[in-house]
């Protein structure tokens, strides 16, 4: 078995894999702060380039949402990620993990991702203190909105 450009010698997946960004992707960060992850967003721009800000004309492929507790109304933050999103596109909810100041409780997000015609595909280790839920558009989500 041959491995992608983005994986080691030895078979670990990078950051970029784990999160599907391919080259010539373009992907929109939300939430940016002096707390984010810098190895994740150095791993993300090293595959798909710079990262776009939510002032963006672009349709996106991803978008990247750095949310901590106290940060405003998820639903709503979530709402704001599908307006320039793909309909094939992938929201990462990037959360503090447990015990790191920040932490968003599982059932924030298992109340907001459905309400705003995302669902949740599964989670990945995003770094020492973050970790980020792989969202996606509920069939037929996108043109309810």
């Amino acid at each position: 078995m041959s491995a992608t450009a983005g994986q080691a010698a030895d078979g670990v997946r990078s950051l970029a894999d784990r999160f599907g960004i391919e080259p010539g992707m373009v992907v929109m960060e939300m939430g940016y702060d002096e707390d984010v992850d810098q190895d994740l967003r150095d791993a993300l721009t090293d595959r798909c380039g710079e990262l776009v800000d939510e002032d963006t004309d672009e349709v996106v492929d991803a978008v990247l949402v750095w949310y901590r507790d106290g940060d405003g109304d998820l639903f709503e933050l979530l709402v704001d990620a599908l307006g320039p999103l793909a309909d094939n596109g992938v929201v990462w909810l990037l959360t503090p993990k447990a015990g790191r100041e920040g932490h968003v409780e599982p059932s924030e997000i298992a109340e907001s991702a459905p309400t705003a015609g995302l669902q949740q595909t599964s989670t990945v280790n995003a770094g020492r203190d973050w970790s980020g839920a792989r969202l996606v558009l509920r069939r037929g989500a996108k043109g309810k909105k």
